[in-house]
């Protein structure tokens, strides 16, 4: 957690700025145009929103920004998700405005999966006055018990005067890396009121460095030469990060892998393999035991999602060995580095032939057939938001040799963030194309992404897999020996009385949307939708 800003260093960040000094001598600010202008200021340049009553004085002062582009949500977990979205591709924070406690609370699901993916963000969410509080209005609720959880950094904003230092605080502990989630709560007469000057943004600071020793050592269990995995996590799976993992693996045949719940992943074209532990523990386990160690370096041990009866949570076999290099606070691009600078340089270089095309698959729906139509159509510099659960379990395999393109995926395990961080990511890179997929069961929860998409015209192809349950706990099911469902449980678990029209569903928010029947049928409404303009549905049945 960022400690708040000193008087002192609030007014060194006054005197950095060459327009400060005309600002003392303009009119007195109110302090919801003084946060919206620190924010500016602070490089935020997307805000998603549900806001109410309370907020509406920051929705003017939002209005005066035009640099800052508002995305109206139809609900709060698509604001949290499209920001963590957002934040991934960009590597910027962007803010949400939320209404009050309840609305905190409907977005706190995907917070909790934008904390686990350290994405910098910046909530703010309205607050009843002081005096109006006294009173207990029928939302009246405690902001800051909601918030505390999935907040790095909180702030209730005391007084109008103190609002340019908190929103520049805000932004310095959510960009501070590995980032996190700030939030600022805005009392509605601190944002009214006038009186409020705007402060410099400091600059967040760089990661802590790893340990030299620690380095040293991985670089020695390297040369070794031992059965040796990277298990890469955060800024080692992008970028420099992921380049330096590349030189260490080619240096010494390391394999390289990340845990399951990863946040992005660069892959594609000429750009290192990186293995995803699997999902099953069963199957993370065997992968995991065939070697004998492990350098973890930007992610933690890797863990099973649940526990089952008898059986170890942890998926590291017994007697691996296995050293932290860097933590998830510790920079991960510089311990790479590190390691591939201790390592002798290749010899010669083995240039890597382009891939032949894909073939096109054709014939009845399959998994199989789904995964190498995505193979086929795949185009350089998509982004791929997955969230396809136990139907996209073959998908990264199969996309192994596309052309360059980024992989996001869900971090915290709470459903429902693939359609939201694909509006997010498409805000982010409004040059690139969006491939978003997602099991129907887990994009019921946030379908009013669609409405979003539609209205700002966002290039987003949505691929729903359609099999009527939930079919990731039948799975579950299964593994923990609890026989055939009975006719209360499938209740439960079934989404087929009465079944989804995703179609229909679409189409009641302006998105066009169409049924795959075959593998050739996806493949041309796949390849029409990532090539036309704004977003599209194509719902597969299963």
């Amino acid at each position: 957690m960022m400690p708040p800003l000193s008087p002192a260093a609030a007014s060194r960040a006054r005197a950095e700025l060459p327009e400060t000094r005309s600002l003392a001598a303009a009119p007195a600010m109110s302090g919801a145009d003084c946060l919206i202008e620190v924010l500016s200021r602070g490089g935020v340049r997307a805000c998603f929103a549900n806001p109410g009553t309370s907020e509406l004085h920051l929705v003017a002062a939002l209005d005066r920004h035009p640099e800052i582009r508002c995305l109206l949500t139809l609900f709060e977990g698509v604001a949290t998700g499209a920001a963590d979205g957002f934040a991934r591709m960009a590597g910027t924070a962007a803010c949400t405005l939320l209404h009050l406690g309840p609305g905190l609370a409907n977005g706190l699901a995907n917070l909790h999966n934008a904390m686990r993916a350290r994405s910098p963000m910046i909530n703010l969410v309205g607050q009843h006055p002081q005096a109006h509080l006294a009173l207990d209005p029928p939302l009246a609720a405690d902001i800051e018990a909601i918030a505390r959880p999935y907040s790095g950094w909180q702030r209730t904003v005391t007084a109008v005067e103190s609002v340019g230092a908190d929103a520049a605080a805000a932004i310095q502990a959510a960009c501070t890396p590995p980032g996190t989630i700030a939030t600022l709560i805005v009392p509605a007469d601190a944002a009214w009121n006038t009186g409020a000057t705007p402060v410099g943004v400091v600059p967040p600071g760089r990661p802590p460095a790893p340990s030299p020793e620690r380095v040293a050592q991985a670089a020695a269990w390297i040369r070794r030469g031992a059965r040796t995995a990277l298990v890469l996590g955060g800024a080692g799976l992008y970028g420099n990060g992921l380049a330096a993992a590349g030189r260490i693996a080619r240096r010494s045949g390391a394999a390289l892998l990340t845990p399951y719940p990863l946040a992005r992943l660069e892959r594609g074209g000429d750009r290192p393999y990186v293995e995803r532990i699997p999902y099953p523990s069963d199957q993370a386990r065997v992968r995991l035991g065939s070697f004998d160690r492990l350098l973890l370096i930007g992610c933690a041990r890797p863990v099973a999602y649940f526990a089952r009866p008898g059986e170890s949570a942890d998926l590291v076999a017994p007697g691996c060995e296995v050293l932290t290099v860097s933590s998830q606070q510790e920079d991960s691009v510089a311990a790479l580095e590190m390691i591939a600078d201790r390592l002798p340089p290749l010899t010669s270089q083995t240039r890597r032939s382009e891939p032949s095309p894909l073939a096109e698959p054709s014939g009845p729906i399959t998994l199989p057939g789904v995964a190498a139509a995505l193979a086929a159509v795949l185009p350089a510099d998509a982004i791929v938001v997955d969230e396809s659960m136990t139907s996209g379990r073959q998908f990264l395999a199969a996309t192994r040799s596309c052309p360059p393109h980024d992989w996001l995926a869900n971090t915290g395990g709470s459903i429902g963030i693939a359609l939201p961080l694909a509006v997010g990511a498409a805000v982010a890179c409004p040059d690139r194309r969006v491939l978003c997929l997602s099991a129907e069961g887990s994009g019921m929860f946030t379908a009013q992404a669609l409405w979003t998409m539609a209205r700002s015209s966002l290039d987003v192809t949505v691929l729903i897999f359609n099999n009527r349950r939930y079919g990731v706990l039948y799975a579950e099911w299964a593994q923990l020996g609890l026989g055939d469902p009975g006719t209360g449980a499938r209740s439960l678990l079934d989404l087929n009385q009465p079944p989804l029209n995703w179609m229909g569903l679409a189409q009641s928010m302006g998105v066009p949307a169409c049924r795959a029947e075959s593998l050739g049928d996806l493949v041309q409404h796949l390849r029409r939708g990532l090539q036309n303009r704004g977003p599209c549905l194509v719902e597969v049945l299963l």
